[in-house]
């Protein structure tokens, strides 16, 4: 079940199993090489195939984020960052942006018409959990975790 909690909720303590922190420029470009490492880190990592249904999870979720960080969340000439942490039954990718003051608002229906706010519905559904931190004055952190393991929901 996927449970979206609103940012000044405590998040529990992490102890990864593995971590690696990245920055990609705040572009499309940065937005799709974020992407590619996520993924061929996980599959790296958990020894799953590309091609599995959790690998295809982290795609569309890493996706998305990092798309609304170079979106939405950059300053011109700013960057992101990415964090991933294999913890022991998921992995969490961090998304942190430099505009702390546009959180991601909770995931409704979209418009029947629109072609855009879709993005968030796709993490509500292929992420376990996801979450939005203020970090400080200039950066905020969006979260998602996706299960690695068949242990566990």
């Amino acid at each position: 079940m996927t449970h979206h909690q609103l940012a000044d909720e405590p998040t529990p303590t992490l102890t990864p199993v593995r971590h690696l922190t990245l920055r990609f420029s705040g572009t499309r470009r940065g937005a799709r090489l974020a992407r590619r490492l996520a993924v061929q880190q996980f599959t790296e990592w958990t020894s799953l195939p590309y091609d599995s249904d959790q690998a295809r999870a982290v795609a569309l979720v890493i996706a998305e984020l990092a798309s609304n960080a170079v979106r939405h969340g950059t300053v011109p000439g700013r960057d992101f960052r990415l964090a991933l942490l294999l913890l022991p039954d998921r992995y969490r990718i961090e998304v942190t942006d430099t505009r702390p003051e546009r959180l991601p608002s909770r995931v409704t229906t979209p418009p029947v018409d629109g072609t855009a706010g879709r993005g968030l519905l796709l993490v509500e559904a292929y992420a376990d959990r996801w979450a939005c931190k203020v970090c400080d004055a200039y950066t905020k952190t969006v979260w998602a975790e996706v299960q690695h393991s068949t242990t566990g929901a």
